[in-house]
């Protein structure tokens, strides 16, 4: 499933954030792409919505499309999910680029 949650990714990459799906692979950061932690947050959103998961209130690190990739197969049961830390202010902590 890994390939096919990559190819959903870069499709909506592509789509929201204006990114040449031609440029972007497994190993690419996301802030080559254009995406700092505000846009990681927009991403997490619209993640939800495209591949019916739920975002848990916990600081992940999202640096690459690989961790992107990683952590929807992970939400989406297809791995399983490491111990995390909840967000101390209740809301969705993300760490990203920038």
């Amino acid at each position: 499933m890994r390939n096919e949650t990559f190819e959903r990714l870069r499709d909506l990459l592509a789509r929201d954030f204006s990114a040449d799906p031609s440029t972007i692979r497994i190993d690419t950061p996301l802030d080559q792409l254009g995406i700092d932690s505000l846009g990681v947050t927009e991403l997490l959103f619209s993640l939800e919505d495209l591949f019916d998961i739920r975002v848990p209130h916990e600081a992940v690190p999202l640096a690459s499309v690989g961790d992107v990739v990683d952590y929807i197969d992970r939400l989406s049961g297809k791995l399983r999910l490491p111990d995390a830390q909840p967000a101390a202010s209740g809301e969705a902590a993300v760490t990203g680029p920038g």
